[in-house]
């Protein structure tokens, strides 16, 4: 069984992401008139879990994702990736960091679109650990463990404890929190607008606008590259291979051509993608495109 100190945890986890980043996420992606993936979602297009695969085919679940054209029934191209997590304590601080960012960029090198990787934190997360995020070039909200505790708090929970507090404290903490919870079951939203208003409307507009500016980054310059390669050539003997040498060789009856993308956007990022197909390079251009178009389109 789970100890009292972990379900309490898992508790608060569950609320910050439901209740306060889902909303968050939503409110950026609708002014932007994009969609929102996340477990809450339930679509008939996926299971319980937001799978995407890596450029070297790794299956990975996120928590958040904003797609251009995506619906309940179908898969839109992904354009930001968003992490979420509650820490009560501060041990490990950076190994989460690490953990959680080292997730997110493999999308960076698998998407030009995925302009976004973000974390939504909360709780007690040190500062070596929110630098180690932000070094990485993904973006942090952090809310800090005294609204969260406060914002409960002012509704009659209390969910902190003392790092060396018994079990049977922590068993009482929780049976006081699900009773409170089983009680008033609008008590989560209320909390979230407590804590909305510890955060103010300052923050939660910046990291809006920070969303919005990053997406509407417009490329400066394109460079593509074509790489040349063949099957090998195999000989027996070293005269053999002197032979060779001395022969013009006729590169396009041999060579296969594979293809480097790389985008420099005016906000200093940039994307690099290699060896793609000439139809994977059409297709990866052209989700570019449509989200540069759609952003575009947003600002008329």
């Amino acid at each position: 069984m789970a100890s009292s100190g972990h379900r309490l945890g898992q508790i608060i986890g569950d609320w910050y992401e439901e209740y306060f980043a889902l909303p968050l996420l939503t409110k950026i992606a609708n002014g932007l008139n994009l969609f929102v993936d996340s477990r809450f979602k339930k679509r008939s297009c996926r299971g319980d879990k937001i799978l995407w695969a890596d450029i070297d085919g790794n299956t990975v679940d996120y928590d958040f994702v904003m797609e251009l054209a995506g619906t309940d029934s179908e898969f839109g191209t992904p354009v930001a990736f968003f992490e979420t997590f509650w820490r009560r304590g501060a041990r490990h601080s950076k190994d989460k960091a690490r953990d959680d960012s080292g997730k997110l960029l493999p999308m960076k090198d698998t998407y030009p679109t995925a302009r976004v990787l973000g974390i939504v934190s909360a709780g007690n997360f040190t500062t070596p650990a929110r630098e180690l995020v932000r070094s990485r070039g993904v973006e942090l909200f952090y809310v800090p463990k005294e609204h969260i505790v406060k914002s409960w708090k002012k509704h009659g929970i209390e969910i902190d404890y003392p790092d060396k507090a018994q079990e049977l404290t922590k068993q009482k903490l929780v049976e006081q929190a699900e009773q409170k919870i089983k009680d008033y079951p609008s008590i989560f939203s209320e909390v979230a607008l407590t804590l909305c208003e510890f955060i103010g409307k300052s923050q939660l507009f910046a990291f809006e606008k920070l969303v919005a500016s990053k997406l509407g980054a417009t490329p400066q310059e394109y460079k593509i590259t074509a790489h040349h390669s063949s099957n090998p050539f195999s000989f027996t003997t070293h005269q053999a291979v002197d032979d060779f040498l001395c022969k013009d060789i006729v590169c396009s009856k041999f060579s296969n051509i594979r293809y480097s993308y790389e985008v420099v956007f005016g906000d200093g990022d940039t994307y690099l993608g290699q060896s793609f197909t000439i139809e994977e390079l059409k297709q990866r251009h052209l989700e570019l495109k449509r989200l540069i178009m759609h952003m575009e389109e947003l600002i008329k």
